[in-house]
């Protein structure tokens, strides 16, 4: 017969176990996002910008972000409607305590990491802004430890530094090679790399506050209804009345058919990658939930080679070992140092 204390462990384990088998999917999903993320500022009209200055890309990558935010949303109703949560939904929203926390996380999520995200692909290139990105799990573990003490085990540090040293590692060939080629303002790329790693790292631990008396389907809806609202209310309108670009030709002419495909594709990827990374928040802890993932670097690596026939080079084979062993050392770390993730 099993007792009540072997019962409590067995639960724990299983949602452990759950909680990195989401952070996995988090890391597959936005690594194939880099995919469609790259393949817009090929099409009509971004490939053809270049003559209006800095003005002109940050007007790009910021149309680009606010309609990917729209078709994040869009996946996340229909997910919320295949889930019958639409009435959790309304009831959380209404809960301003929590849902407060949310859209401060989209603030940072979305006009600080996503849009500075785009900025770095199309200033610098993609390999840039991912190498940029993976510093994310440091500031979000590091915020996560002062504010609400969330544990970090020796064995979870080290699996972390293994998986930032060996993304780092895929990338840096590459990121070298893409150096040689900065034009003038790429400054504007360098900034948008650092807001991608401080915001989604600020993200998730101002989520994670959120996310132990939410519901995390809930919680990921709420935060693209905030910054919806953040890109249609109040950002773009911004850009409409203060600046002497034509934005809103921009936003027709990217109305066409082969720009929205990838935008609305980069949006399901990125809905359904956030699902997963808010979902393992509660179960590992935000820490342990952003450093499994980094492992998107690889899978980043992997689908970009399939798109573009690019075989994988020495470097990526040394970089898929080290954050493949991180994230076996998370893994497999015993249940007695995630019973109690944080302090009470």
């Amino acid at each position: 017969m099993v007792t009540l204390e072997q019962a409590r462990l067995n639960y724990r384990r299983k949602s452990v176990r759950w909680g990195f088998y989401w952070a996995m999917w988090c890391a597959l999903l936005w690594g194939a996002w880099y995919v469609p993320g790259t393949a817009v500022w090929y099409e009509e009209p971004f490939v053809s910008l270049g003559n209006g200055g800095t003005i002109e890309f940050l007007v790009a990558a910021a149309i680009i972000t606010s309609f990917s935010a729209v078709g994040v949303l869009i996946a996340l109703f229909v997910w919320l409607l295949a889930l019958g949560k639409v009435g959790e939904y309304s009831r959380t929203m209404n809960r301003h305590n929590i849902s407060k926390w949310f859209y401060l996380a989209a603030l940072f999520g979305g006009p600080c990491a996503l849009f500075g995200s785009y900025l770095a692909i199309g200033y610098v290139g993609p390999l840039f802004a991912a190498i940029a990105a993976l510093m994310y799990p440091v500031v979000g573990a590091t915020l996560a430890r002062i504010w609400y003490q969330e544990r970090i085990s020796k064995r979870a540090a080290v699996g972390i530094f293994l998986i930032l040293i060996g993304g780092m590692s895929v990338y840096a060939h590459g990121l070298l090679g893409e150096m040689g080629g900065f034009e003038n303002g790429a400054w504007l790329g360098f900034l948008g790399g650092l807001m991608a790693a401080f915001g989604w790292g600020i993200e998730g631990a101002i989520a994670g506050r959120a996310l132990d008396v939410s519901d995390p389907d809930v919680g990921i809806a709420l935060r693209f209804s905030g910054e919806v609202f953040y890109w249609v209310c109040l950002i773009m309108p911004a850009f409409i009345m203060w600046s002497d670009y034509d934005v809103i030709g921009l936003m027709l002419a990217t109305l066409s058919f082969w720009p929205m495909v990838w935008i609305l594709l980069s949006g399901f990827c990125f809905g359904f990658c956030y699902v997963a990374w808010y979902k393992s928040f509660p179960l590992i802890g935000v820490g342990r939930g952003q450093a499994i993932g980094a492992l998107y670097g690889v899978f980043a690596v992997i689908f970009l080679s399939i798109f573009t026939f690019t075989l994988p080079s020495w470097y990526f084979l040394i970089g898929l070992s080290l954050t493949i062993f991180g994230g076996v050392l998370m893994f497999t770390e015993r249940s007695e140092m995630l019973e109690i993730i944080r302090r009470k």
